[in-house]
């Protein structure tokens, strides 16, 4: 099972990649987990530029959605909004159909108590629109607690296991 983490955010550092690449510690062993680095490679979207000849940015991220059986996106929220950058790359999806009845994982995470709600609902919206199938999806307020402090481990134990749960139920998901 392919399994793609896109994180909304393009700071390397940031609290939500961290969350993508933890997650990939609880997926099951058999699957292949790969985390998209692409999007700020991406062009602002316009739709002259949509063509059957895509540009290498945006042909490349849609060959990793062809080639994932699992999506799962982590935004960060600004401005109670998800970043124009993850909008940007949602919208390079619209005409080729890459999330249409894709199963997904839809996450938003924030050092607040909302976890960030408003980009989360923000996220499902689009998600939805695009036709994606929306499996599992819920925001993940004090994140950075929730991590060790390299960032790398997912060290709270409710979400740990919520992950873990969602990531082994998915292979019948898939089918």
């Amino acid at each position: 099972m392919k399994i793609l983490g896109i994180s909304g955010s393009l700071r390397p550092a940031s609290l939500n990649t961290s969350l993508v690449r933890a997650a990939a510690h609880l997926a099951p062993p058999d699957s292949d987990f790969t985390v998209y680095a692409g999007m700020g490679d991406l062009p602002h979207f316009s739709p002259e530029l949509d063509t059957d000849t895509p540009l290498p940015a945006v042909a490349d991220l849609r060959a990793q959605l062809a080639a994932a059986d699992i999506v799962l996106i982590c935004t960060p929220e600004y401005a109670h909004g998800m970043p124009g950058s993850l909008k940007n790359l949602l919208d390079w999806t619209v005409s080729s159909g890459d999330f249409d009845a894709k199963p997904t994982i839809a996450l938003s995470a924030s050092p607040s108590a909302d976890g960030g709600s408003y980009a989360h609902a923000w996220l499902l919206q689009i998600l939805a629109v695009l036709g994606a199938k929306t499996i599992a999806a819920f925001p993940i307020p004090f994140a950075r607690a929730k991590l060790d402090p390299t960032l790398t481990r997912i060290t709270d134990p409710t979400l740990a296991e919520t992950l873990r749960t969602t990531l082994l139920a998915l292979p019948a998901e898939t089918l």
